[in-house]
């Protein structure tokens, strides 16, 4: 694997790579090593024999290798990151739920705290264990529409969510019966609000569809810091393009690149000493794009403030 970054500070076009057994195996190229070896082989059988047949015989050994490494080269070296944006519908249900209190702060289970401060509102959803990869789908964006129910769906009509909880098992109930977010099922949790958009509210437990696409965001991807001493814990949020992080690293200026582990939802830790200095970040999403944003935080930062670095291109 291979990663590179512009230092803005110094104005260098850096990339660093590393090579594991894996990689070095790849760079050597059996099939092209097997059939050189049989060439000379065959030629040096062949050595005392008439021309014409040792041009023949070489002649088809080189094709062979031309089809050989031509197969090997694709199959093994070309890779893509998976698209978070899909343009295929997937069937699923969805339910909601409403606050007792309108003035309540809905968190959730990907740690982003108070939703409308983040700046999600209820534009969000919970998934089912089924969707939601333990954590790892926070912040990716879902489109749903309702379908199949004439009566309750409000047709034409399709909305935009971000996933910020988890809808818990219910093994109680069969998933054919109360257990709605049981595996294997498939199930959205929505704001009365957000649900409202596709259905009317007496509808319950409708079926949906939904895929994946990109998410917009207004401003930048926000790092609010936390911890204590050499305990740092960032929380990582309105983050655009595919949403979802898969990756983090953080840099201090006595420091190099220093990688993050997933606390839990989007919230990432290290145990280092990173008071007094300039704090970067390097975020990448599921869909394989890193962004970097130098000196996000000044020198003087402290525990509990939020800063705000670049932003994904959708």
């Amino acid at each position: 694997m291979a990663s590179s970054h512009f230092d803005e500070k110094d104005g260098i076009d850096s990339a660093t790579c590393y090579f594991s057994d894996t990689n070095l195996i790849k760079l050597f190229n059996f099939p092209l090593f097997f059939s050189l070896l049989s060439l000379s082989f065959v030629l040096s059988l062949n050595k005392m024999s008439n021309p014409s047949s040792i041009t023949a015989t070489a002649a088809l050994l080189l094709s062979l290798i031309s089809t050989v490494t031509s197969h090997y080269s694709s199959s093994t070296f070309s890779s893509s990151p998976p698209a978070p944006q899909s343009t295929v519908w997937h069937s699923a249900r969805a339910t909601y739920y409403a606050a007792s209190d309108p003035r309540d702060a809905v968190g959730g289970a990907c740690g982003y705290g108070d939703l409308v401060k983040a700046g999600y509102g209820m534009a969000t959803v919970g998934l089912s264990e089924a969707l939601f990869q333990r954590g790892q789908i926070c912040g990716a964006c879902f489109e749903l529409r309702c379908v199949d129910d004439l009566r309750w769906c409000i047709p034409g009509t399709s909305y935009i969510v971000t996933a910020t909880n988890f809808c818990a098992p219910n093994y109680g109930f069969t998933a054919e019966g109360g257990g709605r977010c049981n595996p294997p099922n498939k199930h959205f949790v929505l704001p009365i609000e957000a649900f409202e958009k596709i259905a009317i509210w007496k509808a319950g437990n409708m079926p949906v569809q939904y895929r994946r696409i990109k998410c917009r965001r207004e401003g930048g991807v926000r790092f609010t810091i936390d911890g204590s001493g050499i305990f740092v814990s960032v929380l990582i949020s309105n983050v655009g393009g595919a949403g979802d992080i898969v990756a983090v690293k953080i840099k201090g200026s006595r420091t190099g690149w220093l990688p993050m582990g997933r606390n839990w939802g989007q919230n990432w830790h290290i145990n280092s000493d990173l008071r007094n200095q300039p704090l970067s970040f390097e975020v990448t999403n599921s869909d394989g794009l890193t962004l970097t944003s130098y000196n996000v935080a000044p020198k003087n930062w402290n525990f509990g403030q939020t800063f705000e670095g670049k932003q994904f291109e959708v």
